[in-house]
């Protein structure tokens, strides 16, 4: 696999990843060493995901057995040093860090050669333009990670973030498979997309992973499984036409898997906003 996304003038980033949000530990390992294996070169982790010393694992053994050297992967990890406190009702517990403070954290970081480049997750726009219009301001946001698949499409967002500069990654691109409510819509069952995989001899889910890498954006499919793994990387070999992406697209109906229902009363909650 190639087909990359720049991050500027310091790095390159593969257009798709595996995720591990949710990856059990125990089998995230093995999940990361067959993943390096079909061909990928990107990995999305994060310490509140608590399996990042798997993660690390896989990656060493692949390196030991000289599959892959550590240079030819893109690892993105999130700052975050504890889990999120809640109250006694389950919300989060805010700090009041401003988000600049952090950002400066974060720009030290590269100046000391600790990361290739820093990004954020989450942001709308205007905590974007907060960012970018910081005085003094060292490193720009390399890439701004959001939930995005075809019922929630994130058009006005996906592009003010290209137009500046930013690249995006789509997290949950499949939606959510695993989903708890049966009543949740399921996009792998979607008849649109159904159609589509079928006229292109596809899975849904190599149509809704295409669909992100036609638009420039960076997709991160979780997955544990080694046949899933393999099939989620096919699909470099074909292309939708503008008319099935028109279809993708028109299927938005603003749908958020993530929420983040538990930081509603954050002063910095990002979803109020229109994008």
């Amino acid at each position: 696999m190639a087909n990359y996304a720049r991050l500027g003038a310091a790095a390159k980033v593969p257009l798709l990843g595996l995720g591990t949000w949710k990856s059990p530990p125990g089998k995230v390992a093995a999940a990361v060493m067959a993943a390096i294996d079909a061909g990928y070169r990107h990995f999305d982790c994060a310490y509140v995901y608590q399996n990042e010393k798997e993660v690390g694992e896989g990656i060493q053994q692949k390196i030991k057995e000289g599959v892959v050297k550590r240079e030819d992967l893109f690892v993105v990890s999130k700052a975050g040093e504890e889990l999120f406190p809640t109250d006694g009702k389950g919300m989060s517990i805010s700090s009041n860090t401003d988000i600049l403070h952090t950002w400066e954290a974060m720009e030290e970081l590269v100046d000391a050669g600790l990361v290739k480049a820093i990004g954020i997750s989450n942001f709308n726009r205007e905590q974007t333009e907060r960012i970018l219009n910081k005085p003094g301001l060292k490193h720009k946001p390399a890439n701004n990670q959001i939930e995005c698949h075809p019922y929630l499409t994130q058009e006005k967002l996906i592009n003010y973030c290209q137009s500046k500069g930013i690249t995006v990654t789509a997290y949950c691109p499949l939606g959510r498979p695993d989903r708890a409510k049966p009543e949740e819509p399921c996009l792998l069952d979607d008849p649109k997309i159904k159609e589509i995989a079928a006229k292109h001899n596809k899975t849904p889910a190599q149509v809704l992973l295409r669909f992100q890498i036609q638009r420039n954006v960076i997709a991160i499919p979780k997955s544990v499984t080694p046949q899933r793994i393999v099939e989620n990387s096919k699909v470099f070999d074909f292309e939708l036409t503008k008319e099935e992406m028109a279809t993708l697209l028109s299927l938005n109906r603003n749908w958020r898997i993530c929420e983040m229902i538990t930081c509603k009363n954050h002063k910095e909650y990002p979803f109020n906003a229109e994008y």
